[in-house]
């Protein structure tokens, strides 16, 4: 199995959002009241296509499957302090 180092704005430019650090912050605190689910891909701002990808990713254990749990934790934090990327 191949793996790869995926980041937090590889991660947007994948969900086709915009992905300069300044911006992911402004989404993950716009949003982190919003995610309330316990599963990501659940939550209400995702379109179809965001919600499918972040899913399949998790279940197939892919090699996107650690931002993916970044970001899911960044918008479950009650203190978000800014991204370390």
């Amino acid at each position: 199995m191949e793996t790869s180092t995926h980041s937090l704005s590889d991660l947007f430019d994948q969900l086709g959002l915009p992905s300069d650090l300044t911006t992911i912050e402004t989404f993950i605190k716009s949003h982190s009241t919003e995610a309330t689910s316990s599963l990501l891909s659940e939550a209400l701002f995702w379109t179809d296509s965001q919600a499918t990808f972040l899913r399949e990713e998790i279940l197939k254990d892919a090699d996107w499957s650690q931002v993916i749990d970044q970001l899911n934790s960044s918008l479950h934090s009650k203190k978000f302090n800014g991204l370390n990327n």
